[in-house]
């Protein structure tokens, strides 16, 4: 009978607001979607372990499967705009759907084929088939949540999915010692079971009343927006960056005495940190300067990336996973919600799809550009060449600020400018969508 004055005591109250601010006022579809993603997330390992999968288990050389790795990037570049361009022709649910279901047979089928040019037919298939998912969960998620509260929202996705990947890498290394298909099978189980939670549980969220333009025509629409394109460009240089721990990391790492199970807990250590993180730096993150937390975040990859020059160095490769990680936290939430925010509502897949481009043509240049840099000068060259290169997309950040600063009051002045007097006060954010 006591208990409700506890909960009112300071500390405790404090605690409950703390909660609310962070996780309250979000719709059910949107904490459905997220349910989904944790789900997805408990076994998504072709990216960490195809590289070492077809070094270890189909005799490849580093050169070769690093070519391989780049035509799974290559599925993801292409994965993009068709996802995006089916969000906004055909619906947020039904590409899900599509991409889920088709997505986790090819990947079912990469841990039975030995063929060499099969097994590169089906990692781009792959790639195509389960990433067009993605700019559709994000354009639903643009749907649901008002602008204020995207960052939010974001961060709290970036949470769940690396939640799941914690929790699936603090074993995948072990089981990929002992079957790489049982990774790969497990991966392709978690995507049909997003697939059923969105057929049973997810509405379709595109605004009511938009007419979609032709796909030609809204991509074209999309690349003449030199804001989101100079955007896009800095992001892309620092997912260059970011996404060495494909390849060019565990290969550099396992010359140096770190094997598979190694590699899989610093990978593990990074999804915890951003666990850990993520609800701490969440009311700053959703505050500061959008500018300011993507410079720091790309500073923040190539530093951490820098310190894996201390080839051999457990506590360098450690404290540099803890740096990236920060970078992660502050930077990737950040970037989702500006894509949300610059993108006019009959436009928000194709948008979505080119942000989900970037991370396609990043995984299909980094490990290229990092397997032969490998290759030809060594490991130091390339964790240099990393911080450099963080050092640049930093400097960029800040110097696109200031316009998409104009950008973004501009078009907040323009709903407001375009909505009834009556209806602002109940939709200040644009169309509702079905669902919400």
């Amino acid at each position: 009978m006591r208990i409700a004055p506890l909960l009112d005591r300071p500390g405790v109250s404090a605690l409950r607001d703390r909660l609310r601010d962070a996780v309250g006022g979000l719709p059910a579809a949107f904490w459905t979607l997220w349910a989904g993603m944790l789900v997805n997330r408990l076994a998504s390992f072709v990216l960490t372990f195809l590289g070492l999968y077809l070094v270890r288990e189909r005799g490849f050389t580093p050169g070769a499967a690093g070519l391989v790795v780049a035509l799974y990037g290559a599925g993801l570049l292409c994965a993009g705009p068709l996802g995006g361009a089916l969000a906004d022709r055909i619906g947020r649910r039904a590409t899900l759907l599509i991409g889920l279901a088709g997505g986790g047979a090819c990947v079912g089928v990469v841990a039975f084929l030995r063929d060499p040019a099969a097994l590169a037919a089906m990692a781009f298939v792959a790639a195509l088939a389960g990433e067009i998912y993605r700019p559709a969960a994000n354009a639903a998620i643009a749907d649901l949540v008002p602008p204020p509260d995207r960052r939010r929202a974001y961060g709290l996705v970036y949470w769940a999915v690396n939640l799941g990947w914690t929790l699936s890498l603090s074993v995948a290394g072990f089981v990929a010692e002992r079957s790489f298909r049982a990774l790969f099978l497990a991966d392709a189980a978690t995507s049909l079971a997003f697939a059923a939670i969105v057929f049973v549980r997810v509405p379709e969220t595109r605004p009511h009343g938009l007419a979609p333009a032709p796909v030609l025509a809204g991509m074209g629409r999309v690349l003449r927006d030199r804001v989101f394109v100079v955007f896009l460009g800095l992001h892309l240089l620092a997912l260059v960056v970011f996404v060495q721990f494909q390849l060019a990391a565990p290969l550099d790492y396992g010359a140096h005495g770190v094997g598979p199970a190694a590699f899989s807990l610093l990978m593990a250590m990074n999804g915890l940190g951003v666990v850990l993180l993520q609800p701490l730096t969440a009311r700053f993150v959703a505050r500061a300067d959008g500018a300011r937390l993507l410079a720091a975040s790309a500073l923040l990859f190539g530093a951490g990336m820098g310190l894996n020059a201390f080839q051999g160095s457990l506590p360098a490769y450690v404290a540099g996973n803890v740096t990236w990680t920060v970078g992660e936290v502050i930077g990737f939430p950040v970037a989702n919600a500006l894509v949300a925010d610059l993108a006019p509502p009959e436009l928000r897949g194709r948008y979505q799809g080119a942000f989900s481009m970037s991370w396609g043509i990043a995984f299909t240049a980094a490990p290229i550009a990092g397997g032969a840099v490998l290759a030809g000068l060594g490991g130091r060259a390339v964790w240099l060449g990393c911080l450099a290169l963080g050092a640049l997309v930093a400097a960029g950040h800040l110097a696109a600020g200031p316009a998409r600063r104009r950008r973004l009051a501009a078009l907040r002045a323009a709903v407001e400018a375009s909505a009834p007097a009556g209806e602002r006060d109940a939709h200040p954010h644009g169309p509702t969508p079905s669902g919400r």
